[in-house]
């Protein structure tokens, strides 16, 4: 599928962070975004251990597509997956390669994301994963999206600075659209996004987080 797209605005911290000037927020950490993406998503929803054929991942925020390559790296080359994400404003596909040269490691399975992406698929292939971006506000989209997520990145920029992406509805859709015992994980554990997800049907703990963070959020769906 090809998509038009309006396009996310950009300005480049030192470093070569990029940061939105719409929500005046870096899109991954300053302190190396690829290993926070290890520490929150991927520990946060116990990845790889529970990855199995047909497993389904979704996220809020697909930005720089780095949480997806991290995925692709520990992602067994004969375990097909989903993964589905929510993009109101995607980068271009220039943008999104300068930003993922500070990953070394996702460089062979960047190419062919980055050749995906600059032929304006947003559903495609990468290695065992198929891929769907899906464009437009989240909080129009996901509501109409069929599926269910046995865990969720939610990624979506600060709370403070973006509230809409974490609102009680959304996070309810998100509890809507979570398989049984799916989890979810977030860097950020502001206290109305822990009660949001708690009211919508998640167990949710403060732990440890990245960094700078000292806490981020995870937690399961309750029977």
């Amino acid at each position: 599928m090809r998509s038009n797209d309006q396009t996310a605005t950009l300005e480049w911290r030192e470093g070569g962070v990029p940061v939105s000037t719409r929500f005046d927020d870096p899109y991954f950490s300053l302190n190396d975004g690829l290993a926070e993406t290890g520490h929150v998503f991927l520990a946060g929803n116990d990845l790889p251990a529970r990855l199995r054929p047909s497993f389904s991942i979704a996220e809020l925020g697909f930005g720089t597509g780095l949480n997806l390559l991290a995925t692709a790296l520990i992602c067994p080359s004969d375990c097909p997956i989903s993964y589905t994400s929510f993009e109101a404003y995607p980068m271009q596909a220039d943008d999104i390669a300068r930003a993922l040269d500070l990953f070394a490691q996702t460089a062979p399975i960047a190419a062919p994301f980055l050749a995906a992406w600059r032929a304006g698929l947003r559903e495609f292939t990468l290695g065992p994963i198929a891929v769907q971006v899906i464009i437009g506000d989240a909080q129009d989209t996901l509501p109409n999206w069929h599926g269910r997520a046995d865990a969720w990145y939610l990624d979506g920029f600060s709370p403070a600075k973006n509230p809409q992406l974490w609102s009680q509805g959304l996070m309810g859709e998100v509890a809507r659209h979570t398989a049984p015992r799916g989890t979810f994980a977030t860097y950020t554990a502001a206290g109305h996004v822990r009660r949001a997800l708690g009211e919508a049907g998640f167990d949710v703990a403060r732990v440890a987080g990245y960094g700078r963070k000292r806490h981020m959020s995870k937690g399961a769906l309750r029977a």
